[in-house]
């Protein structure tokens, strides 16, 4: 019998490897323990991750499974990545936990000035370190209250923010997260994203972009403004770049910039959540890059330091908080994530994994457009760098979402060894590493053109 020891050592195979139909019998066993002790959360796919490498991971049953999830967007690096692994290894012998909101360590200034370093804008920035993606919302809700001395904000329908009850007031993506919540923080009203495949407007967006713009923006000037939350009492737009958790759904390039034009006009903040869509997802290092726009205030999570818990608010210098103790925590900046982070910054440069992003991106694209061209219960590819979505429809002219199919393609997917994440009413997320080949993209389109296949 082969130790635990000598096991974890082991190589695990670049290529996908079912041994036992998953879920396997120990993969059921923890599923079944989960259930017991753990308070129901939003867990879709029964696989039991044992260890992982690169762009693959193996259960606990011996499977090997091709991540087109990454953790939702966290592992944008890969797993263990050497270089990450080591500047946490090292840190673990040095120290743990020093209250980085109390007193002082190089660590926290280091990872500050390296995020400072690549987010868009030519100003002077700092940081909030937080520990999620709602707290860096949650903290630039308070930035944006404090700096501007107004109190109602305006966020997107389809967007996702967080769970906590200050960024719960602007997710606006699915009814559950509200259920038996109300009410959340006061003074968010909500508008139609731009979104170019269904929108309230019947616009195609995709043939008449401009016009979906301006729509959206006549809707906010016209109405909104003009009828119930007049622009001297909104303090930011809090805004995805391109929305995660509503679908995967790119805007039209133009939309940004009129954004933030339409906010400066006003004295109006723009809070960029770039939670799911920074650190190179998209094939920049922001997503707002894409759009020309220099947020005001930009929330990080995720894929920040490759899975040890951080978060953080990157703001305006001349936002911050006019005097100590309006707000702080415990763990912002903690050590290890601190370290993580410049390490997974140093990482993605170094191996050049926001081009690969791109251009493996263009490659994956013409994959999927292929795919749909196979499958008509396809209606929509979108997505830029590594940041994609399959969307399913029971017929391409009406658009009519098809969520039961999408939901039995992520389980064939997964029992044919790809992970994949469902997102918005009927779409499904495909998030590979950054560091992925064109290789193992194609590896990825057969498992996925299998599970489809098997579904319809």
């Amino acid at each position: 019998m082969i130790s635990r020891e000598v096991e974890h050592e082991k190589e695990i195979p670049e290529k996908i490897t079912i041994k036992v139909v998953p879920p396997g019998p120990e993969a059921r066993k923890i599923v079944e323990l989960d259930s017991k002790y753990l308070v129901k959360t939003t867990k879709s796919l029964p696989v039991v991750g044992e260890r992982a490498k690169g762009a693959f991971v193996e259960d606990v049953d011996g499977n090997v499974f091709l991540d087109f999830a990454s953790g939702i967007s966290v592992t944008n690096m890969g797993h263990v990545h050497p270089r990450i692994t080591e500047a946490v290894e090292k840190q673990l012998h040095k120290l743990w936990h020093f209250a980085g909101t109390d007193y002082y360590y190089r660590a926290q200034v280091d990872a500050a000035k390296a995020i400072c370093d690549i987010t868009p804008g030519k100003f002077q920035k700092k940081v909030f370190f937080t520990n999620s993606g709602t707290e860096s919302n949650e903290a630039g809700i308070k930035i944006a209250k404090v700096s501007t001395g107004r109190q109602q904000f305006i966020g997107f329908i389809g967007g996702f923010h967080g769970r906590s009850q200050g960024s719960l007031s602007f997710t606006a993506s699915r009814a559950i997260h509200h259920k038996g919540l109300f009410p959340s923080m006061p003074g968010v009203e909500h508008v139609p994203f731009p979104n170019p495949y269904r929108n309230p407007f019947g616009i195609d967006g995709y043939a008449e972009p401009e016009e979906l713009v301006n729509r959206t923006l006549e809707f906010i000037e016209k109405y909104v403004f003009r009828t119930y939350a007049p622009p001297e009492n909104i303090a930011a737009f809090m805004v995805e770049p391109i929305q995660g958790e509503g679908g995967y759904i790119v805007p039209p390039m133009s939309f940004h910039s009129r954004l933030k034009k339409l906010a400066e006009d006003n004295g109006i903040l723009l809070i960029m959540d770039e939670v799911q869509t920074g650190f190179g997802r998209t094939g920049k290092f922001f997503a707002s890059e894409h759009f020309g726009v220099e947020p005001d205030i930009i929330s990080l999570a995720k894929s920040i330091a490759s899975g040890i818990p951080m978060g953080a608010s990157v703001v305006r210098a001349d936002l911050d908080f006019p005097e100590d103790g309006l707000h702080s925590n415990t763990f912002g900046g903690n050590l290890l994530a601190s370290v993580a982070c410049v390490a997974t910054i140093d990482a993605m440069k170094n191996e050049k994994a926001v081009e690969n992003a791109a251009k493996a991106g263009t490659y994956f694209k013409k994959r999927l457009q292929e795919l749909s061209e196979k499958f008509p219960q396809i209606g929509d590819v979108r997505g830029l760098g590594l940041m994609m979505a399959v969307d399913f429809v029971r017929d391409q002219k009406t658009r009519e979402p098809d969520t039961k199919l999408r939901d039995k393609v992520e389980y064939k997917a997964f029992q044919n060894g790809l992970l994949t994440l469902s997102t918005g009413l009927s779409a499904l997320r495909l998030i590979p590493p950054l560091i992925i080949r064109e290789s193992q993209i194609d590896m990825g389109v057969e498992a996925l053109s299998k599970a489809i296949s098997q579904s319809i």
